[in-house]
């Protein structure tokens, strides 16, 4: 049994590094069919997991372990850079068997295999343990985990798109081939929207002319989504059904309710990718580990996140689906499920908030700037928080603790009572910002506390201290990096607050405030008597 685990975990590991290149073939005197090698190693799995691997398997599942790594160039110090230079056409996939993004890559990278190979494509395929080995990484290019490298004629390409099988093979194909796809008969197209992918298809008669070269320009630019050609009006409706009478014709097709955009913009590059960009998205984003980059890189800065577990999402979809049609291309709509920890925990964090109930949310990442919709959510409500994003008159989102009841010598400001606490208060305000993490904030504040504790006994009324804990509270006038931060309002100028280093000992700080405000070194007390300053 012991031995039957240890095969079974070293094929589950071989199945997930080799899956890369056993669907592909490289420069190797083999004449076997790849292809069999991973079913071989399929069925093996297989076995095991129903108990059926004895002797004769265990020996089957060696053979297909040595043929795989027959078959795979696997890249080290020696030959990373002469496969390189020795072929006309390598994908590799930089990895580190740690890494658990590369072990996500791997799969969609064999299926990417499996697709171009099938498509007759002469891309050949390698892999290489970055960590293992830094000099042939550090050779080949290879500086992160993972890290998806093509070399044409020894030009590298990084590959910068999503991790799914669909953008690897596109981008494949537009660096090694055409940029664009094309479909001469009806079967053919049939047969392509199988594929159930995002692509734009565009109608030219005779495949000349200024218009299709902008065409072409812009496939070539667009990394992501695949273009289409067709001289065939028939082949194009069957693609996209709603053409008309148009001679030339571009159009987004993608697979989801909202399937068709036409594109009515001029013939040219920038506007064709631009088209492409604005609506290559979904009505509905589903926020993932794997579009992430995309999200945030999106040309749409208005972005509307609604946070819900998918049962609660369920009776919101239809909603948020029909608002959003009305702002297709200026705000875009993104789902995070609340039970994905990992994605939606950064989210909400930012804001303050934890995942009791359905959230929605907004961020204008060109500003930096996030909104959050504190009404009902149903279809008027969030059109109206919609348009009022768009039209910049939504007021901005600052998180902040309840208001505290407790008084204190040290009066505790949260972002809902900076205005009132700090601006606002007739008084002279000495705030001390900090965060629960800061390892300098914990001796400052005691400080700020004998500090607060001696200008109280030389009856300083007129001065109040105050503390506020910036990493769950804010105010758009308190913009801070550092931790700890020692302010001084006057109260004659609140706009302009006087900082002090926050390596100022205690004496320092005191010395600070009675200058600053021009504070007396004595006090004085019944019957005319006058008590030193001794701090």
């Amino acid at each position: 049994m012991r031995a039957r685990r240890v095969l079974a975990a070293a094929v589950a590991a071989l199945l997930l590094l080799f899956a890369v290149v056993a669907v592909a073939r490289l420069d190797l005197d083999d004449d076997g069919d790849d292809s069999e090698v991973l079913d071989e190693l399929l069925a093996v799995d297989e076995e095991e997991e129903r108990g059926e691997l004895g002797g004769g398997g265990e020996a089957a599942a060696a053979e297909a372990v040595r043929r795989a790594q027959a078959m795979v160039l696997v890249l080290d110090n020696d030959n990373a850079r002469r496969a390189v230079e020795e072929n006309a056409e390598v994908l590799l996939l930089g990895y580190a068997p740690w890494c658990e993004r590369s072990a996500q890559l791997m799969p969609r990278f064999a299926e990417a295999a499996a697709a171009l190979r099938a498509m007759g494509s002469a891309v050949a395929f390698a892999k290489l343990d970055g960590e293992r080995y830094p000099k042939a990484a550090s050779a080949v290019g290879v500086k992160g985990f993972p890290t998806v490298l093509l070399f044409v004629n020894g030009t590298e390409h990084q590959f910068t798109g999503l991790h799914t099988k669909d953008a690897i093979v596109t981008w494949v194909r537009k660096k090694t081939g055409a940029p664009a796809i094309r479909i001469q008969s009806e079967d053919s197209a049939e047969e392509f929207l199988k594929k159930d992918q995002t692509f734009a298809v565009g109608l030219f008669k005779n495949f000349e002319g200024a218009e299709y070269e902008e065409f072409v320009k812009a496939a070539t630019l667009e990394n992501e989504v695949q273009f289409v050609e067709t001289n065939d009006r028939n082949v194009a409706k069957i693609l996209f059904p709603g053409i008309a009478s148009e001679e030339q014709f571009l159009g987004l097709v993608k697979s989801e309710p909202d399937k068709f955009e036409k594109f009515n913009g001029a013939f040219e590059e920038k506007e064709i990718i631009q088209f492409v960009e604005l609506n290559k998205f979904p009505l509905i984003t589903v926020f993932t580990d794997l579009n992430s980059g995309k999200v945030y890189g999106s040309p749409i800065k208005l972005q509307v996140f609604t946070f819900a577990e998918a049962y609660d999402f369920e009776d919101l979809e239809s909603i948020i689906q029909e608002v959003a049609r009305g702002f297709k291309t200026k705000i875009m709509f993104i789902y995070v499920d609340t039970a994905e920890e990992k994605l939606a925990k950064p989210f909400l964090t930012l804001y303050g908030l934890e995942p009791e109930k359905p959230t929605v949310t907004a961020f204008d990442t060109s500003k930096g700037t996030k909104y959050l919709m504190e009404a009902e959510i149903n279809a008027k409500n969030l059109q109206d928080f919609c348009l009022s994003l768009l039209e910049g008159t939504l007021p901005p989102y600052f998180r902040s603790e309840p208001v505290p009841e407790e008084k204190g010598p040290i009066e505790k400001v949260v972002g809902r009572t900076f205005d009132s606490s700090v601006l606002e208060s007739p008084q002279n305000v000495f705030l001390e910002v900090h965060a629960p993490w800061c390892v300098d904030c914990e001796a400052i504040s005691k400080n700020v506390e004998k500090l607060a504790k001696h200008f109280n006994d030389l009856g300083q009324t007129n001065l109040k201290f105050a503390r506020i804990d910036a990493s769950v509270n804010e105010h758009p006038k308190l913009q801070i990096n550092n931790y700890p931060t020692l302010l001084l309002y006057p109260a004659q100028d609140k706009s302009n607050p006087i900082k002090l280093s926050k390596k100022s000992n205690l004496k320092d700080m005191a010395k600070f405030v009675k200058e600053k405000l021009q504070i007396a070194d004595v006090k004085t007390v019944a019957a005319g008597d006058v008590v030193k300053d001794e701090l």
